[in-house]
């Protein structure tokens, strides 16, 4: 699992919800941009990962458990990268 396999099952998950990522954090009671792509990195271009809180947000937010998050990562989804 990787950074990027994180925060594009984020994305995913938002889509699936019918909203942006940015309306997953609002819907979460989270800042705005808390799962904006700009988040995504430091400034010096150090990975930046989600945190467990966020991700429990959203997922109380969404009415959804741990297990329907996942699914949207490639081990689940067979999208794997070679």
């Amino acid at each position: 699992m990787t950074h990027a396999d994180i925060w594009n099952a984020i994305e995913f998950f938002a889509k699936n919800e019918g909203l942006t990522c940015s309306g997953l954090a609002r819907k979460s009671h989270l800042d705005p941009t808390t799962f904006n792509k700009s988040k995504r990195l430091t400034s010096v271009g150090k990975e930046r990962w989600p945190s467990m809180y966020s991700i429990h947000k959203m997922l109380n937010a969404t009415n959804k458990k741990i297990d329907d998050f996942v699914k949207f990562l490639p081990e689940y989804t067979g999208n794997q990268k070679d």
